[in-house]
């Protein structure tokens, strides 16, 4: 359900109310007081009605009616939280569905995961140890495989219809991300973008490397990562067999990498090296269409390319196309469409 004082619980309820295919088989771990405000909220002259219905199990989401919304109760019962305002208690409502989720989908006892967006600062507040939903999940995998979180290593990878970007490392300073520019980081990154874009396409992704710096370091002039870090990686992955590139200049990667109606890119994939550099070029072509993919785990996960918009909660104005191609993308992902 994501942070109920967010505009989760209104994009859920767009997606069932406007993709009710898509939505088949959805259900919503989260609570039924939130879901049908956030259900009235959408409701008006036109638009269809948006009804929801508690349940047992996920089993009873496959038997609901089409625009229904089939709400599995996490949270203990009672009046919803106040639109646009941080909270501990709406963290840990967040926090509780990520959780009970995320085991339902380690026991297989889910097809796959599909995460509203949740509020780093609510999650604080709630004592929740992670600062979001990847370091979530990454620790309840290696709990559940019994591993240590190390021994589980994750990427983040936003992509849309034109491009796909693996970042290197995740929510650090830039300070930090520079110093995570090791060798062993870069090829792990590699390994990971290999397996997992690989699996969604059925054959080796082309995988195009972005630089640290300016034109890739020019040959050492602007700086040595890409000679003495980033290029041993991409040749010990070569090495291994990925079909792997680079590195190029971060600038015009992207550019080469993107697919558009009139051509199609140079590569599947580009690894960026850090949050900013890989995340700017597919949200400049369009945060409604962007998905949030988490690679390296042991199950399905994919979210909307955007957070709980505090602003506008509660208005009935929030966008759900990122969500609904986020729930698009886990049903190809989990093998329920081509």
């Amino acid at each position: 359900m994501g942070d109920p004082a967010g505009i989760g619980p209104e994009i859920i309820a767009k997606v069932f109310r406007d993709a009710p295919l898509l939505a088949s088989g959805c259900f919503v771990a989260g609570d039924v007081a939130t879901l049908r405000r956030a259900a009235a909220l959408i409701s008006g002259p036109g638009c269809p009605k948006v009804p929801v219905a508690l349940i047992e199990s996920p089993q009873a989401a496959l038997d609901m009616p089409p625009r229904c919304i089939p709400v599995l109760q996490i949270s203990p019962s009672g009046q919803p939280v106040s639109f646009g305002r941080i909270s501990g208690v709406a963290g840990k409502i967040a926090a509780d569905c990520v959780v009970w989720a995320a085991r339902a989908a380690l026991k297989r006892e889910i097809a796959a995961l599909v995460t509203a967006p949740l509020h780093k600062e609510a999650l604080a507040a709630a004592g929740v140890a992670f600062p979001g939903h990847t370091e979530l999940l990454q620790a309840e995998s290696a709990a559940f495989l019994g591993k240590t979180v190390a021994d589980v290593p994750v990427r983040m990878m936003l992509a849309n219809d034109e491009l796909r970007t693996v970042l290197v490392s995740i929510h650090v300073s830039l300070r930090e991300a520079i110093e995570a520019v090791t060798l062993d980081n870069v090829l792990q990154t590699l390994r990971i973008t290999h397996e997992s874009v690989g699996a969604a396409l059925h054959r080796a992704p082309r995988i195009g490397v972005a630089g640290l710096n300016p034109h890739a370091g020019e040959g050492g002039l602007f700086g040595r990562e890409e000679v003495d870090i980033i290029a041993p990686a991409i040749a010990a992955a070569r090495g291994a067999g990925m079909d792997v590139l680079g590195p190029f200049a971060p600038d015009t990667v992207f550019m080469r990498a993107r697919t558009t109606p009139e051509r199609a890119g140079e590569f599947d994939v580009v690894v960026a090296m850090y949050h900013d550099q890989g995340l700017i070029p597919v949200k400049y072509l369009g945060v409604d269409k962007g998905v949030n993919v988490t690679l390296g785990l042991p199950l399905v996960r994919t979210s909307p390319d955007h957070g709980t918009a505090f602003d506008i909660a509660g208005t009935g104005r929030a966008d759900a196309a990122s969500l609904t191609e986020a729930v698009r993308m886990a049903r190809r992902l989990a093998g329920l469409t081509s």
